[in-house]
């Protein structure tokens, strides 16, 4: 393991290895080979990297902070990360197999949400109450809510983690940030620039390691104030389960098997564009990939054909090449995962129209074709479950009402795209399908200024926007008596 690269954990301004030496081997999906060595933190560093927080929340620099100094930290972390958007885009290609086309554009973005977040900071405002009593004076304070847990999936990461780092600081908390064990490299090079930029020591801690000890060990930890995790349900129960124990507040963004409807008078053209960007763009390893894609009858056919000749000029390869379309899946577990779903939902009677294979001459890392499938139901395996790879599964309709219903068939609720040239029914149906987020002849765009989460089992609260500040803060009521007559006798009856 001597030529591989070495990363520690960023504890309260320091760089460290795990207390009992643990470590794991990162893999590059484009070869299916180590790359680097990572820290695997045990108990003992979570509670040192909530213990660093606390402190910096109470004790240190940071608690004294004025807004609008805390606002000029936040930019300049945004600078610098807007400064090494390529180099972070390329460590982060290297560990995830994400297209570093695709990486270094979103790590540029995601200067946006800092850049927003620190023109917020000094406008975080209480209220003065019109209270029904005389001589009081009542107003309310949003203040910081505490030590916030912020455990971020490897897909998106610089973005999801822009999405709960950026309120937090901006209204004074503090955060252990916990990377996944999968590709965490990218949110340790963060760790620099989080240092580089000027934050007291303890105010944003980087830790990596396995759901148990370490994820179990920081959202059920005592002095987590606020837990914001994005993932799958499966662990995300567990996170529930764990801030039992430390009624920590807790936002949940889960994923989702977002619904594409194209109705009949969609424009063509733009359709097949948003489709493709829906289920292949990140090799459809997005929370938001629009996998179960609902075409109208007058339209079927021909969009199928176009999706089908479309993806025979996707061009697969080393993410790394600028002139790579689709690169690697990211696990093998994943991998795995979309073999066996494609190959059950073919014997369910799904006809595969494109893809559906390791592509020829990819012996070495986890690549897989961009995938057609015409199902012929919703009870199909590739339609009931999240993907996360370049699958997408088509489906008919012929009637709007019909085309919500089939949308709104999923215990999933995150995104959904609607394809029409009619207003009307544009709005319909975007009030109709329950989803957190619907695009409206477009897909995958996002915002700092727009919220992002989901209903259902896609979780709850809300990522970028402005309430998204207020979901790290908490209330507190202040009265004051403004008479000088002393308080009445409360045993004196009157």
């Amino acid at each position: 393991m001597t030529d591989l690269a070495r990363y520690q954990m960023y504890i309260d301004g320091q760089w460290c290895d795990a207390s009992d030496g643990a470590t794991f081997k990162s893999i590059n999906p484009a070869t299916g080979q180590a790359w680097a060595v990572m820290p695997a933190a045990s108990e003992e560093d979570v509670n040192r990297a909530v213990q660093a927080a606390k402190r910096a929340l109470h004790e240190g620099p940071w608690a004294t902070m004025l807004p609008t100094q805390r606002g000029k930290l936040i930019r300049r972390l945004g600078d610098l990360i807007a400064a090494n958007a390529s180099r972070l885009g390329d460590i982060e290609t290297t560990d995830s197999g994400k297209l570093a086309r695709e990486t270094r554009a979103q790590v540029g973005y995601v200067a946006e949400y800092y850049y927003y977040f620190a023109g917020l900071a000094d406008k975080i405002e209480g209220s003065t109450l019109p209270i029904d009593k005389p001589d009081m004076h009542v107003f309310t304070l949003r203040e910081p809510v505490g030590v916030v847990a912020a455990v971020v999936p490897w897909n998106a990461q610089m973005f999801l983690t822009a999405t709960k780092l950026g309120p937090a600081l901006t209204a004074g908390n503090t955060v252990v940030l916990k990377a996944s064990e999968d590709a965490p490299a990218p949110l340790f090079e963060f760790g620099r620039l989080v240092e580089e930029a000027g934050f007291p020591p303890g105010v944003v801690n980087v830790i990596t390691g396995f759901g148990e000890p370490c994820g179990r060990a920081l959202t059920a930890h005592p002095d987590v104030a606020r837990v914001a995790f994005t993932g799958g349900p499966a662990v995300a129960r567990l996170v529930v389960a764990n801030t039992a124990n430390n009624f920590a507040v807790t936002s949940l963004e889960l994923g989702g098997k977002s619904p594409m409807l194209v109705f009949d008078d969609a424009d063509i053209d733009n359709a097949v564009n948003g489709i493709v960007a829906g289920n292949f763009g990140a090799t459809g390893q997005s929370c938001v990939a629009g996998s179960r894609v609902f075409l109208h009858d007058r339209v079927h056919d021909q969009i199928l054909e176009r999706l089908v000749e479309r993806v025979k000029t996707v061009r697969i390869g080393d993410p790394l090449d600028d002139q790579t379309d689709i690169g690697p899946l990211a696990t093998k577990r994943q991998y795995d995962h979309i073999r066996e779903s494609v190959d059950t939902t073919v014997n369910q009677g799904a006809a595969l129209l494109a893809g559906g294979r390791v592509p020829a001459g990819f012996d070495r890392g986890w690549y897989y074709e961009p995938t057609i499938l015409a199902c012929p139901n919703q009870q199909v395996k590739t339609v009931q479950e999240e993907m996360f790879g370049p699958v997408l599964s088509a489906l008919r309709f012929s009637e709007e009402d019909e085309a919500v219903s089939y949308a709104n068939n999923t215990q999933f609720g995150l995104g959904a795209g609607v394809f029409t040239r009619n207003v009307g029914r544009a709005i319909r149906v975007s009030k109709a399908v329950h989803s957190g987020i619907v695009w409206v002849n477009t897909y995958r765009a996002v915002s700092p200024i727009a919220p992002f989460g989901g209903f259902k089992q896609s979780g709850y609260g809300r990522e970028a926007g402005l309430d998204a500040i207020y979901d790290y803060t908490r209330t507190k009521t202040i009265w004051i008596n403004l008479s000088e007559a002393p308080m009445a006798d409360p045993f004196t009856i009157r």
